[in-house]
């Protein structure tokens, strides 16, 4: 988990491959052609049928269209809480190099330079990050100490150092 741009993809494909797990990016699920968003029903079909299988890394912010069906699931919450300048920066760069080579990122999407350059959070990332970073961290904090997340192991990484830790830490038998 972790605000958009923070680096929660990269992270998750490090794991995912460390562990040798399959990786879920919901992003590639939920964003269809066109930068449509996929339904509520379907997404949680699609996302269920993903996590179906024994081990799995997923990374994404969809509890909101997801409710708790992930987190049931699982047992170790990553959260890359890295501070708001730095997920600025990284999310800027990341952005303008995707639009500048016209990278796909999922379904033929990519970045527009319309959407990157909006104020509005509904079709920019970057203020989308940046309006989101607040509320992540404060909801997060917060599912920590819930006791329906109890099962939960949440690790909080507040750097790319602890990140690097963590990920050092990790071996196929857990």
């Amino acid at each position: 988990m972790g605000t958009s741009g923070s680096g929660k993809t990269t992270l998750a494909r490090q794991i995912s491959h460390q562990l040798d797990i399959p990786h879920i990016e919901l992003d590639a699920i939920h964003h269809q052609p066109n930068w449509t968003p996929m339904s509520a029903p379907d997404f949680q079909a699609a996302v269920a049928e993903q996590i179906a299988g024994d081990a799995w890394v997923v990374d994404g912010n969809y509890r909101g269209k997801l409710g708790d069906l992930v987190w049931q699931r699982a047992d170790t919450v990553a959260w890359f809480d890295l501070p708001r300048s730095l997920v600025m920066r990284q999310i800027v760069r990341r952005t303008v190099g995707r639009f500048l080579t016209g990278r796909e990122l999922w379904n033929g999407n990519r970045e527009r330079l319309a959407n990157m350059l909006s104020l509005d959070p509904q079709r920019s990332v970057i203020m989308w990050a940046w309006t989101t970073h607040a509320k992540n961290r404060s909801g997060y904090l917060a599912a920590q100490s819930d006791p329906a997340y109890q099962h939960l192991t949440f690790v909080r990484l507040g750097s790319h150092r602890a990140a690097a830790a963590f990920l050092g830490g990790l071996s196929p038998s857990q």
